[in-house]
């Protein structure tokens, strides 16, 4: 799985949520920051070449819809950012997040339930 630019994934993102999109409809749900139609449809083709999306054609237009699933790409992200930024380590990203007071100690014990519980 090839590494996406900011561009893309935001991209990604869209056609996620919307299953399937013309061009058009992705522009349109584009509020900051949009491309020129060109530059996006290039963005789009360039996400084809790295094998995240597919199209039906239809005449000469397209219908673009992701073929890698968010979570596929979800823990592929989060399994390079543990090892980049965390040292391999999860303890590592959650204390991260609990010195940064972005977790707080009610969700630390609902998640040890959840790896209690899976046990």
């Amino acid at each position: 799985m090839q590494k996406l630019t900011n561009k893309e994934e935001e991209i990604m993102h869209i056609l996620w949520k919307l299953k399937k999109a013309f061009v058009k409809e992705v522009m349109e749900e584009i509020t900051v920051d949009p491309p020129h139609y060109n530059t996006l449809s290039t963005i789009i083709r360039n996400l084809e070449e790295k094998g995240y999306v597919a199209y039906n054609a239809f005449g000469k237009t397209h219908q673009y819809y992701p073929i890698i699933a968010i979570e596929e790409y979800r823990k592929k992200f989060m399994h390079t950012a543990i090892d980049n930024y965390f040292n391999s380590s999860y303890k590592n990203m959650v204390s991260f997040f609990a010195k940064e007071e972005k977790i707080s100690a009610a969700e630390l014990r609902e998640i040890l339930e959840m790896i209690e519980n899976k046990k």
